[in-house]
């Protein structure tokens, strides 16, 4: 695993963050913000991109593609599988064996928007405009970078878009097209004109709040719309049996997957909650595992009215009566929303509460919502074991995504 979060930088800042709650949400910098109604964003600080690129390259890139290197060199040194690389009497043949899927929402769109700025206001724009700005080209900066010649993909489905990189990549381990997967999910979607559509949507927060760590708060009464976030948070798939001939320890299993579509609007979750109930349903029989069996559940959790409501009602028509004794929090309520990366942020974060046996909490949950009354473990993290675990995401356009981890 590798993590770079608003709230921390490196999967054991990221763990103590979660495990106190600690929010990385701060006020707006970096750009104009005249006119804005929204003032907080989920921004990654103390970031030197410098330490993954060359400053020369740094031009010519979306500011997520260091975020991504950052979080993938982690993931890959954490797992041992550079050093398996680097290792091999044949280095060509090892980089052909591991690939890289990566998800993303927004992908290069603030850096599009930075080239439309400079055109008008210049008349000029860097030549990278369509290599930096066009999504498929940036899991090939990963690929590039670190010498991996399997398949390199992206997958850019909204914000399901990480959690369909990370179900893809265990299709194709588990078919035997490579025995190994980078992947995971990286977003910098903080842009002027992304923010000004989001206000026009009426999805994102206005609030002004005295402390901003505040402005973040799903399934809470008084919540107003979502928080936008930026980072990364990258994996190794592999599978077990070339993970345990290299002497890899896994970090858990990744046990199923499950995607559907309501095929109903293009913002909306359809109100029936057939489908992201049925996303669910699907990752559980994919598992091999029962409703019972699930110890908890990792909520999209956006801070939207709607979004809460509906994904309590979806949560409760799949597991009925049992939805009431397992617990589930909100990363969100301390990184904003990372847009098409947030199914991995709510992975990792899932990783490390099986891992600690602390699970972290929905901060700023304060006033009960009569819609939302599940248990989002309120405020504070809560010690808790579970052997089977459930990270769910829904997205624009309709789409639901689930995926079902299991220790081992």
């Amino acid at each position: 695993m590798g993590v770079v979060s608003p709230n921390g930088i490196g999967r054991e800042a990221y763990a103590a963050a979660l495990r106190e709650g600690r929010s990385g949400i701060s006020p707006l910098a970096g750009m104009d913000t005249t006119g804005l109604r929204s003032s907080v964003a989920g921004q990654v600080r103390d970031f030197d991109p410098t330490s993954v690129m060359d400053a020369s390259e740094l031009r010519r890139v979306p500011r997520m593609v260091p975020l991504a290197l950052c979080a993938a060199r982690e993931a890959m040194e954490q797992s041992g599988l550079a050093r398996w690389i680097e290792s091999g009497t044949d280095l060509i043949e090892r980089q052909r064996q591991v690939g890289v899927a990566l998800g993303t929402g927004g992908g290069g769109l603030a850096f599009v928007e930075e080239q439309y700025r400079l055109h008008f206001t210049q008349h000029t724009a860097s030549l990278y405009s369509i290599v930096a700005g066009t999504h498929g080209n940036l899991s090939s900066e990963l690929s590039i970078a670190l010498g991996l010649r399997g398949p390199s993909h992206v997958l850019s489905t909204g914000c399901t878009s990480s959690t369909d990189a990370l179900g893809y990549a265990a299709m194709l381990v588990r078919s035997g097209t490579v025995p190994a997967m980078l992947v995971g999910g990286a977003d910098a979607p903080i842009s002027r004109c992304i923010l000004i559509a989001f206000e026009k949507m009426r999805v994102i927060s206005t609030r002004h709040w005295d402390n901003p760590a505040h402005a973040s708060r799903p399934f809470s009464r008084d919540r107003d719309g979502f928080v936008l976030g930026e980072g990364a948070w990258m994996f190794v798939v592999e599978d077990a049996d070339h993970a345990a001939a290299r002497g890899a320890r896994p970090l858990v299993e990744l046990a199923g997957y499950g995607s559907t579509c309501d095929a109903y609007h293009r913002v909306q979750i359809a109100p029936d909650v057939v489908e992201p109930a049925r996303a669910i349903e699907i990752a559980l029989a994919d598992a091999g595992t029962s409703k019972e069996e699930i110890g908890y559940v990792n909520l999209h959790g956006t801070g939207t009215e709607l979004n809460d409501r509906l994904e309590t009602a979806a949560v409760r028509k799949c597991f009925g009566p049992l939805a009431d004794r397992i617990p589930m929090s909100s990363t969100k309520s301390m990184i904003g929303h990372p847009q098409g990366a947030c199914g991995a942020a709510g992975v990792a974060a899932t990783i490390l509460g099986m891992q600690e046996g602390v699970f972290h909490p929905t901060i700023n949950l304060e006033i009960p919502d009569p819609a939302c009354d599940l248990d989002y473990i309120p405020v504070i993290a809560r010690p808790h074991r579970a052997d089977v675990t459930l990270c769910n995401c829904i997205a624009f356009g309709s789409k639901n995504s689930a995926i079902v981890l299991r220790r081992v």
